[in-house]
């Protein structure tokens, strides 16, 4: 048991996310609002958790995620493939709405994505991070920096929940996730937490 925790933290805004599109493998840069907001939850980080480094800061391998690591004042040990964003396949770059007009109903929470990553798949790659993750928390906090959906993924299985759950949780761009525990039972310290700007 530990008082050591897991912060998620969702890179900051794109164009792509600003817009709604599905952006899993595509390098898309942060916006300048993005960089402005990614400093911005730095701040919110120190506040969080003070300023001793954490143990473990892992980041995605998208530029998206690795700046907003930098601008966050997180010096990363590592970039992980696994914290990337969910492979949304044929879908990648379109819009929910552009996605309906040929598979009506389509969430990545309830369908598929053709060429893609199933849940299940988004699920063992979730699960094997948090292996990784729990096991560094005997030397202190863990920050992983990445992407929207997949952070969600985190979220649920954490706290023992199938992935396509995560649709239950907010990761706004940029926004913390914090995962921690009470007396050994995963626990959702908090959620969607943002810096206001």
């Amino acid at each position: 048991m530990t008082s050591s925790r897991v912060y998620l933290l969702r890179h900051g805004e794109t164009e792509w996310s600003l817009s709604g599109k599905h952006t899993g493998r595509t390098d898309v840069p942060l916006t300048e609002r993005g960089r402005s907001l990614a400093k911005a939850a730095g701040d919110l980080l120190l506040r969080l958790r003070g300023a001793e480094p954490p143990a473990l800061v892992l980041t995605s391998p998208r530029s998206r995620a690795r700046d907003t690591a930098e601008l966050a004042g997180l010096r990363a040990d590592g970039v992980d493939e696994r914290l990337s964003e969910w492979n949304y396949g044929d879908y990648e770059g379109l819009t929910t709405e552009e996605i309906r007009e040929t598979d009506p109903g389509w969430t990545v929470w309830t369908h598929p994505c053709p060429g893609g990553e199933t849940a299940d798949e988004v699920a063992k790659r979730a699960d094997a991070v948090l292996t990784d993750a729990r096991a560094a928390l005997d030397r202190g906090d863990v920050v992983l920096v990445g992407h929207g959906h997949f952070s969600r993924v985190l979220v649920s299985r954490w706290i023992g929940l199938p992935a396509t759950e995560g649709v239950r949780f907010a990761m706004s761009a940029p926004s913390f996730a914090v995962l921690g525990d009470e007396r050994g039972v995963p626990q959702l310290e908090h959620v969607n937490l943002r810096a206001l700007g």
